[in-house]
């Protein structure tokens, strides 16, 4: 049987990653540890994960990288992308830390009721997030 583990994201502050996920998607720590000198740290939402490196910027690529809905470049991840009941509303609860890259979009024509809008996190990881998609 093969089920879902979790997406790993490399991290400038690992600590304002985790507190944007934890204060605006409801994600709780699961574990937190040191592997050499790297420090990871596990995040939970029901039984999904995020794995988070902290990660030094070296690459000397700017924040502004991924574009949009995410970055076109094959080989990367696109975005990450969750879903809530009202966009309007949770973008409202992020409140400074709304960094919208795209949208919101109405989807109405494929599905009613879809609506989605795109996010930075603090690394610039482009995160969708999405109301009434379903499939038809």
């Amino acid at each position: 049987m093969i089920r879902w583990s979790h997406a790993a994201l490399n991290c400038r502050d690992l600590d304002a990653t985790e507190e944007f996920y934890r204060r605006h998607f409801g994600f709780t720590r699961s574990n937190d540890f040191k592997v050499d000198d790297t420090r990871i740290v596990f995040i939970r939402l029901g039984e999904e994960y995020l794995e988070l490196f902290a990660t030094p910027d070296t690459t000397g690529q700017e924040r502004g990288q991924a574009e949009n809905d995410g970055s076109a470049r094959v080989g990367t991840v696109r975005h990450l992308a969750f879903q809530v009941d009202d966009v309007d509303g949770f973008l409202a609860g992020l409140g400074p830390d709304a960094e919208v890259s795209l949208g919101p979009l109405d989807f109405h024509a494929f599905i009613p009721g879809w609506r989605s809008v795109w996010i930075r996190d603090p690394d610039g990881i482009i995160v969708e997030v999405s109301q009434g998609y379903h499939e038809h």
